[in-house]
């Protein structure tokens, strides 16, 4: 097994992390899809073939697929990290001493792949193992609410965890439904046969950043979207924690609009080449950057802000980034960024994954000479992510 290394966001993939839907998708309802961030009701069934050939596209060409429910399995074998998977899961102040202790016993003594499914699916009350002793929180619950919460949003590990050279940064989720999904990474981090060794770039107990704002634009080179899930202050203790390890020489810091429709800077743009973006339309002109570097005593320098994509070239040294715009039209443009047409995944410089539905964003950059492999996405785009955001990539060769 090869080391861990991500240095660029278009080096040719070689290992991914993704998660394929289960039955945390099978808890969603019209009562709390909105607190849990879906938009609709998936068919879970369809969103599993979806996803089956999303990683079947991705072996196609050469990657590994590492599935997240696979290994956290077998980090569990370690009996360090089910203890700690248990009491992150139990919420004493919402359970009351005497259930969340027996919900604790309980859970102690299941198999590596129960403990897996609970941590991953949730357990309602009606699911609960007979207390130990009378419980009123038991009996002022209906059945089907959840004692622990699933987390339907796993199917987006792009965000819970970013590679950045041979480092991993655990994100600091913002909201509550996902904070949960950190710590299942930091268990396969910590406990894995495969990543017990690796270094952290960045604490998940750290101000809020969030992987989906989180973009290697070139080697040293990261821009940092900051809005609706990423906060001024994630943005700059990420920028001095890359900087103090030499992970990076220049921090683009990419104010965008707190909106469900741009919640993370890769649903704006992502990088298809070594020198091309694919890009709202409407951000082209309006994107910003303040541009973060470290001065001479360990402290940070901060100019700006200058046009996203002035900085981001001057910063890789390049004259200027290539940009293809989503769509023909500003409705069809609004259409396919609303439908993840930005959020392409690339497999190498010029090779990229992308929703099918999207078919002007697609033709655009097959004109660009960008190699465009669609796949379908309309049951797995119900949570608001595209091939990007469903994937971690934990190493990509460097680019030639």
């Amino acid at each position: 097994m090869t080391q861990p290394k991500v240095d660029t966001e278009v080096g040719p993939l070689r290992t991914v992390l993704l998660h394929r839907p289960g039955n945390e998708l099978k808890r969603l309802t019209p009562r709390n899809n909105d607190q849990l961030l879906f938009d609709s009701i998936p068919w879970v069934d369809r969103a599993q073939q979806e996803h089956d050939a999303f990683a079947g596209v991705l072996r196609g060409r050469g990657v590994e697929v590492l599935l997240l429910t696979d290994v956290l399995t077998e980090a569990l074998a370690d009996p360090r990290a089910r203890t700690a998977g248990v009491h992150a899961a139990i919420d004493d102040r919402r359970l009351g001493d005497v259930l969340a202790d027996s919900l604790r016993d309980h859970l102690s003594t299941v198999d590596a792949d129960t403990l897996a499914e609970v941590l991953t699916g949730g357990m309602t009350f009606e699911e609960l193992p007979t207390a130990a002793g009378p419980s009123l929180v038991r009996k002022m619950h209906h059945p089907h609410d959840f004692a622990i919460d699933p987390l339907p949003n796993l199917l987006f590990t792009r965000d819970s965890s970013v590679w950045i050279g041979d480092r991993v940064a655990l994100s600091s989720l913002a909201l509550p439904a996902r904070r949960r999904e950190t710590m299942l990474l930091d268990l396969i981090y910590a406990y894995h046969p495969r990543f017990r060794h690796a270094a952290r770039a960045y604490g998940a107990h750290s101000a809020p950043v969030e992987g989906g704002d989180v973009m290697l634009l070139a080697p040293g080179v990261l821009a940092v979207g900051v809005g609706e899930r990423t906060t001024p202050a994630g943005a700059e203790s990420l920028a001095r924690s890359v900087f103090t390890d030499n992970l990076a020489h220049t921090v683009l810091a990419v104010p965008i609009e707190q909106d469900r429709a741009t919640m993370h800077l890769d649903t704006v743009c992502t990088m298809v080449d070594r020198d091309a973006v694919v890009m709202y339309p409407l951000a082209r002109d309006s994107l910003v950057a303040f541009t973060l570097c470290p001065d001479d005593d360990g402290g940070l320098r901060v100019s700006g802000p200058q046009p996203f994509l002035h900085a981001a070239a001057e910063a890789m040294g390049i004259e200027k980034l290539r940009v293809i715009d989503t769509g023909l039209d500003p409705v069809t443009a609004e259409r396919e960024q609303w439908d993840d047409g930005n959020n392409t995944l690339a497999l190498a410089p010029g090779v990229v994954v992308g929703y099918e539905r999207n078919v002007e964003t697609n033709a655009r950059l097959t004109d660009a000479g960008i190699e465009v492999l669609p796949i379908a996405g309309s049951e797995l785009g119900s949570g608001r992510g595209g091939p990007r955001c469903m994937s971690c990539p934990i190493e990509r060769a460097p680019v030639e």
